[in-house]
Formats: structure tokens, C-alpha cells, sequence
């Protein structure tokens, strides 16, 4: 959502918190600005709704420079997109301030600060901390103190970054709800809400727990924890490829990460496969004591993250025989649990710092679970930091706000968790298992069968043209490609603004059949199961009542074009692996289908890459 960068050093920060700025644009945003001390220890500071291209002009037209500063882009929660809205919000012009999240108490905040005589001149709750920390500034003359004062006082959740003019030298940030890491390079320090704004100037990183505060200087840093007493935070070394956040030679980074599922899917692999077993010990080094005693598993998560789990229940309780639910996040943290005795609870998270799900795990802790697992893209966030057990992912960097290669890489760890649940299970654990076994092939030629799945890019892309008048869109699947069905929906919605639905095909009888005409494409996934005669039997049902009908399918399903029915065919796949296979044509037709309603593809209107609020 919300990005933040900030800068102190002995060199011009201005030029780095804008390229800062420019590779946090991938989390959505409607406006941006930057403040910096100049080289007189005054405060200057340039906004602007809009792109950040907005304020790399104003830049151009009226230039500033200075050796710390704080920059952030904007996702609108309180006051509509504005310059008067945006950030950095300051206080009597010499305090500033960037952040993210929500301050629940900001109303009662503000009236105080307006009783001492602060004018706002925004409608956001973050001018408030701004205030806040400037009155406790007059009386401490302590900008740590100050922070740590004011934010004793605020409730709800930030990640935020502050400078004042009388400490030009000193640039403190805090935590609690929204992930925020510091950036140590040599003579200089930088914060950011995401490790890749500060790609191009380091690739080593502090990850601030919850509720610390930080204070940077040239020499040194110093954090403090939630009760206030100093920490040490470890170091880490980024992994990641610094190629990884540029687009290279394709048009957007949806394209370039679609692309790249056969290698990431392989990277996922990498490691966590015997000759015919899955090796449990890449959950962590608890997972071989904790995973025999899992009687129930508890999926919470939001999104295509949601999707990838409602697949993960069909596995966990065909294939290890253990009830599973599964549950978005927003509503499970709002609602009275009943936790079933040794109970895993689980999350799923591209970013790790998804706001209701870490809420979800953080309640989980207190309601008797027997354990917490994250599967998760990115190791040093709070998600994994906070779960006993940890799955990597090993998607890289996802840039595009829809997701694809984080939701198939999710999906190919659920089948890694699923069959070491599957093994734990059995009696004699040691024992060959020939299922597991067939799997484990599987699973190795599943990189090969993606780049196949991926030659048919041209013959979607030449089907899509069959949508540029469409507005509407119903997905059918059945069994575990049902969710395969709501992710393709939820792609096409998201970067065409189609507005697309998906249902079990069995459903259509009951409901959905009455939208069913010509103007109404119906997109079917066919792979080759026990359900595909059932599905040819809806398909009819389609057909019938004068449906236009697009489906991928199996060859083997002996599905063929014919009048009202164009069909794509897939390689074989497993019938395990098939959600993985048959989401890759999903998200190709919804990134040809964008690029002919023209639509901002990586970018898409009001939604956001990294949702760090409810």
C-alpha cells in the first residue's frame, strides 16, 4: 500500500528517496511527495497528486537538496487524493513526517492539538502524529523522546519516518502493524517500508520488529524495543537479484513474472525433494516433532493467497486424510473461534505483512493452536518472523499488483506441506509411500510443464479478442479447479475491470444460468479428473441456452472446437498438479484481454500491491 523511504548521509539524498519512491510505484498510490534539510538546515519540501513523475518535476522546476529526508507515496484511507493530503505532512515548517497505516484515535488526537493552537490543513489522521511529536519536541528537545512519547499515545497501526530542521543529522522510524526496515550502508543509513526501494544503494538491511523505534545517524543506528529498552537487530544480506525488480525486455512486470512461473517453480522444488519423498525438514527444524501430532489444519488468508488455500483443503483432506478449513482473513479475526485440539494453524501471505492476517496469527497465539506455519515470499517479514514454522515460497520479487507467480509458487509449497502431512501421518513413516512417490515425479517435470503451458501465449492471445466488447465474464470448475475458477475471475476483474464471476460448474442450474447469453462469456477449465463428464454435462447446459464457450482442456478429455465452443488444449499434466498448470492460461488471457480495454496492467485503479491496513 502506502510507501516510505528515508535518507541520511553526507552525500544529496534527494535523487535516492525519488528512485526510492519510483520502485515503491508497483504498491499503488494517488499521490507523493519528499522533504529534505537543506544545506542551510531549512525545511523544504515538494508534493503532488498523482505520479511521482508529478514530483520529479516539481523538482526540476523549483530543485532542493539536502543530506537527510524522508519521501513517501499515498493510498488514500482519510481525505481524498490531494496535495494537501499527501505526504510529508508537516508541523510549524519544521518538523516532518512520513507514514503509513491508520491512527484509530486521531479524532480525539486532534482536538487536544487544535486546543493548543496546531492548524491542520489536511483531512488525514498522519498530520496529527506530526503535531503530536512536535509538541512533545518542544518540551524534550529530544526527537527519539519525542517519538517515543508521542507514540505511547496512538492506537492503531504505523510505519513511520521523521526528521526535524533542529536535528539535521537524525532520522527516527518506527513500527507497529506496518512493516518498515533499515537500510546500512557505509557512512549512511536509509529506511523504507520495502527492501527494494533501497536496492540501489544497498542490499544490506535491518528488519525492525514490532513496536521498535529507530534512530539513524551518519555513524551508527540504535533501536529501542516495544518497552523502550535497547536492542540489537540483526543484519541481513538481500537474496534476491537486483534484476529482479526491472521489467528487462518485456512491456509490463504481469508479462515478465508470468513468464518466470517455470523457474520459480522450480526454485520452490529446489531442495525440498528426495528421489520419492518430500524432505518435512524445509518447514523448519520443529516440523518433524510437530507435524505427526496435526489432527486439524486452519488456512487463514486474503486474496489470491484465499484461493491458493481453498485448493490446498482439497489436497490436505484427500491426500492426508486431515480435515482442513479454510477462511479469509477479515472475517476469521472478527468472529468467535472454536479451535479444534492440535489444530495447525496456517497462513498464506505473498508479502508477509498482509494487516489481517498477521492480526489472525497474533490471535492465534492466545486461542490454543498447536502450532503456526507461514508460507510465505518473503523471509524477513513479520509474518515469518511471528509463525513457529516457516515455507518459503522463492518467487523473487512479484512487482505486478495482480498476482501470478506468488499464487502458483504458494500452491506448489501447499502440495510440498501437503505430502509431508501425508508422511507424518502414516504409521510407519519410513515406509515407501508409491502415491508420494508418483507426486514427487510429478513435481519435478512441473517446471517443464509450465514452459509448455506457456507456448500457448499466442493462441490466448489471439482468443482474447473475442473480449474487447465484453463486460462481463462467468467461470466454471469443478473440485479443486473451482478455486481455479475464482482466481481466473479475480484476474480478469482485476487488470480489465471485467466484471467476472466463477462458480462450481455443478451451481449453474441454481443461479448463474440465467445470466447466460452471448453477451456472456463462459470460461471453463477441463482437466482430466474424475468430475470431467459431470463438467461436459454443464458445459451442454451452457451451450444450450446460446452461451459462447471458452475452454481449456485436457487432451484426453476429447473436448474439441465446434460452433458456440473454441477449446484450448493443455499438455498432461498430473491431476494433483492441473490447478497449478490451468491457472497459467487464466492469467494470459487477462493480460491480453487488458491490454485490448487499455487498461494500466501492473497498476491497476484503486487497488494496492501490499495491503498493510484493513
Amino acid at each position: 500500500m502506502c510507501g516510505i523511504v528515508g535518507a541520511v548521509a553526507e552525500r544529496n539524498v534527494t535523487g535516492i528517496i525519488l528512485e526510492g519512491l519510483k520502485r515503491l510505484e508497483y504498491r499503488g498510490y494517488d499521490s507523493a511527495g519528499l522533504a529534505v534539510i537543506n544545506e542551510q538546515g531549512l525545511l523544504q519540501r515538494r508534493r503532488a497528486q498523482g505520479k511521482v513523475a508529478e514530483v520529479e518535476q516539481r523538482l526540476v522546476d523549483q530543485p532542493m537538496k539536502g543530506f537527510l529526508g524522508v519521501a513517501h507515496t499515498r493510498w488514500a484511507t482519510h481525505g481524498v487524493p490531494s496535495e494537501a493530503n499527501a505526504h510529508p505532512h508537516l508541523s510549524s515548517d519544521e518538523l516532518a513526517l512520513v507514514h503509513n497505516g491508520i491512527i484509530e484515535n486521531y479524532q480525539e488526537l486532534k482536538k487536544s492539538l487544535q486546543a493548543a493552537g496546531y492548524l491542520f490543513t489536511s483531512e488525514t489522521d498522519t498530520e496529527v502524529v506530526a503535531h503530536l511529536i512536535h509538541q512533545q519536541y518542544q518540551q524534550t528537545a529530544d526527537l527519539t523522546q519525542a517519538v517515543h512519547q508521542c507514540l505511547e499515545r496512538l492506537e492503531g497501526a504505523y510505519a513511520l519516518a521523521v526528521i526535524h530542521q533542529q536535528t539535521p543529522d537524525r532520522l527516527v522510524c518506527a513500527r507497529k502493524g506496518s512493516p518498515l526496515v533499515i537500510g546500512v550502508g557505509m557512512g549512511e543509513y536509509f529506511c523504507a517500508s520495502d527492501p527494494l526501494a533501497l536496492l540501489q544503494v544497498t542490499d544490506r538491511f535491518i528488519y525492525l520488529e514490532e513496536g521498535d523505534l529507530a534512530t539513524l545517524t551518519l555513524q551508527n543506528h540504535q533501536i529501542l524495543d516495544a518497552s523502550g529498552q535497547p536492542v540489537e537487530r540483526p543484519i541481513s544480506q538481500w537474496q534476491h537479484g537486483h534484476q529482479a525488480a526491472e521489467k528487462g525486455d518485456y512491456k509490463h512486470f504481469m508479462l515478465k513474472e508470468i513468464y518466470e512461473q517455470p523457474a520459480v517453480l522450480a526454485a520452490t522444488l529446489e531442495g525440498r525433494l528426495s528421489a520419492t519423498r518430500v524432505l518435512p525438514q524445509a518447514l523448519g527444524t520443529a516440523a518433524m516433532e510437530l507435524l505427526p501430532q496435526v489432527r486439524q489444519v486452519q488456512i487463514i488468508a486474503c486474496g489470491t493467497s484465499y484461493h491458493a488455500g481453498m485448493v490446498a483443503r482439497y489436497w490436505i483432506e484427500r491426500l492426508a486424510g486431515i480435515p482442513c478449513q479454510v477462511e479469509v482473513a477479515s472475517e476469521y479475526r472478527y468472529r468467535e473461534v472454536v479451535v479444534t485440539e492440535q489444530t495447525l494453524f496456517v497462513t498464506l501471505s505473498q508479502s508477509g505483512e498482509t494487516a489481517d492476517t498477521l492480526a489472525a496469527l497474533r490471535f492465534a497465539k492466545t486461542a490454543g493452536y498447536l502450532a503456526s506455519l507461514a508460507i510465505c515470499n518473503v523471509p524477513g517479514s513479520s509474518l515469518v518472523r511471528e509463525s513457529d514454522l516457516s515455507l518459503m515460497t522463492q518467487a523473487g520479487p512479484e512487482i505486478g499488483v495482480a498476482s501470478t507467480k506468488a499464487f502458483t509458487t504458494q500452491l506448489t509449497a501447499l502440495l510440498l506441506f501437503t505430502l509431508a502431512l501425508r508422511r507424518a501421518g502414516h504409521q510407519q513413516p519410513d515406509q515407501e509411500d508409491p502415491l508420494e512417490a508418483e507426486l514427487v515425479q510429478a513435481l519435478r517435470g512441473l517446471p517443464r510443464i509450465a514452459e509448455q503451458t506457456l507456448k500457448l501465449d499466442e493462441a490466448i492471445q489471439e482468443l482474447s479478442e473475442d473480449f474487447a466488447e465484453k463486460h462481463h465474464a462467468l467461470f466454471l470448475g469443478r473440485g479443486s479447479h473451482f478455486p481455479i475458477a475464482l482466481e481466473g475471475a479475480l484476474k480478469l476483474k482485476e487488470i480489465s475491470y471485467i466484471h467476472a464471476e466463477a462458480y462450481p460448474a455443478g451451481e449453474l442450474k441454481h443461479g448463474p444460468l440465467a445470466l447466460v447469453d452471448k453477451e456472456m462469456p463462459v470460461i471453463a477449465v477441463a482437466p482430466k479428473d474424475d468430475l470431467v463428464d459431470k463438467l461436459k454435462s454443464n458445459l451442454q447446459e451452457v451451450r444450450a441456452r446460446g452461451g459462447e464457450l471458452y475452454v481449456f482442456a485436457d487432451p484426453y478429455t476429447l473436448l474439441e472446437p465446434e460452433e458456440g465452443m473454441k477449446v484450448i488444449h493443455l499438455p498432461e499434466v498430473n491431476e494433483v498438479l492441473a490447478p497449478i498448470i490451468y491457472t497459467l492460461p487464466l492469467q494470459l488471457l487477462s493480460y491480453h484481454v487488458a491490454l485490448i480495454k487499455g487498461t494500466d496492467v501492473d497498476q491497476p485503479r484503486n487497488l494496492a500491491k501490499s495491503v498493510t491496513v484493513e
